[in-house]
């Protein structure tokens, strides 16, 4: 298989270092706008690594570029404003394409809170007739959150419960940085964007729907000694995903942010910090969030300072295939101190290259396939669950105490 990854940071990077330590693909060509982080991530990865100057955004020259190094699949690695045209360009050329965060939502602008605007992924979606029809994929969400999320949801459903009432994703750590009083582990970008956006929630009865920012506060226990965390709801692509191919009574995602990073993510909101729009500056046009993203140091050069470890998974309750009540926790925990020996990367970037990688193995293997644009829970999940074991990062299934809701 020839691959294309588009996006040289830290998530791109993790990327290349896994597929370099495994021993896989025919090709890897990694492209970026900034030519010197493409070099660098590909350096001593071996001779079937190449980087490429690109910009994302074109996407004439993406398609050039597919066809040129003849890539099997395309894997997008940059921030979701960026979605659309590599995923165009995918279905122009003849490729797979996968990412790990689908096309930007656009609430309501009338009632944004009430009334659901665009959805995540709604722009992919109504492409997926013409992916069909020409018998291409297109594998979207398939980082940790969505992606693995996802598959622990279609385990669940195959294997533990007759019926699911509810399917909820949550995630939390208790990593710290040293010598940074804030400093996100993941893209302050598009943790913005996935935070104050108004969130979307899944009832059987009524469909999607939307509330407020971090609305419906819950104390969830993680394992891993990271313990009871405040989970509030957060906008998230799992939650338009999973109803697509799984029958539940309500899909929700959940993180657990902490209060201090709630009252920093407000206060960039109230000052207009949060925005995508450029405003000038003198004589130069800049997005106040690319300029609040700048500011902050890259998540991807955090890995020395960070400790601990991050939990990534799905909660679900419901009715056992035995047919008593049951509730489980399926997660996927990392540690930060495992990962930068192992590879070099901090845990939440690797966390999140590391599932893009196995299902790009499944698809050159033929354990996975299908045609149009499809979630990580429209596969089967036991040859993802089995392959993730096999090298060597296990996931777990935690039975719960059954609660009512």
């Amino acid at each position: 298989m020839r691959v294309l990854v588009i996006g040289a940071g830290g998530v791109g990077s993790a990327v290349v270092r896994i597929v370099s330590r495994w021993g896989l693909f025919e090709r890897v060509v990694v492209a970026d706008r900034d030519a010197d982080r493409a070099r660098r991530a590909v350096a001593d990865a071996g001779e079937r690594f190449v980087a490429v100057c690109h910009d994302a955004q074109d996407e004439e020259a993406t398609g050039q570029l597919i066809r040129a190094e003849r890539c099997d699949a395309v894997l997008n690695a940059v921030d979701p404003r960026f979605v659309m045209p590599i995923f165009r360009a995918a279905l122009a050329s003849g490729a797979t394409y996968l990412d790990m965060a689908m096309s930007l939502s656009r609430p309501d602008p009338k009632d944004p809170f009430r009334t659901p605007g665009v959805k995540l992924g709604d722009e992919q979606f109504a492409m997926a007739d013409e992916w069909e029809r020409r018998g291409q994929l297109a594998l979207c969400g398939i980082g940790v959150e969505p992606g693995l999320s996802d598959v622990f949801a279609r385990y669940a459903s195959d294997r533990l419960f007759s019926t699911m009432e509810e399917i909820g994703v949550r995630d939390g750590a208790n990593l710290t940085v040293q010598g940074y009083d804030f400093a996100p582990t993941f893209s302050i970008w598009t943790t913005i964007e996935e935070c104050l956006n108004p969130p979307v929630v899944w009832e059987r009865e009524k469909g999607w729907f939307v509330t407020e920012p971090f609305s419906e506060p819950e104390v969830f226990a993680f394992p891993a000694g990271i313990g009871p965390l405040e989970c509030v709801n957060v906008e998230h692509e799992e939650v338009v995903l999973i109803p697509r191919w799984i029958d539940a009574g309500r899909v929700t995602f959940k993180y657990g942010l902490g209060r201090e990073f709630i009252e920093v993510l407000k206060t960039l909101h109230k000052l207009g910090l949060d925005s995508r729009s450029p405003v000038k500056v003198g004589a130069t046009e800049v997005s106040p969030r690319d300029v609040v993203a700048a500011c902050l140091p890259d998540p991807a050069t955090l890995g020395e300072l960070m400790t601990g470890v991050t939990c990534a998974g799905t909660w679900v309750r419901g009715t056992g295939v035995d047919g008593s009540p049951r509730e489980v926790y399926l997660h996927h925990v990392v540690d930060n101190e495992w990962t930068m020996a192992e590879f070099g990367s901090q845990a939440v970037v690797w966390q999140t290259a590391v599932n893009p990688v196995v299902a790009l193995e499944l698809l050159e293997s033929g354990a996975w396939g299908g045609a149009g644009v499809l979630g990580p829970e429209a596969l089967p999940a036991e040859p993802f669950l089995e392959l993730l074991s096999a090298h060597g990062s296990p996931w777990a299934c935690e039975e719960r105490t059954v609660t009512s809701r």
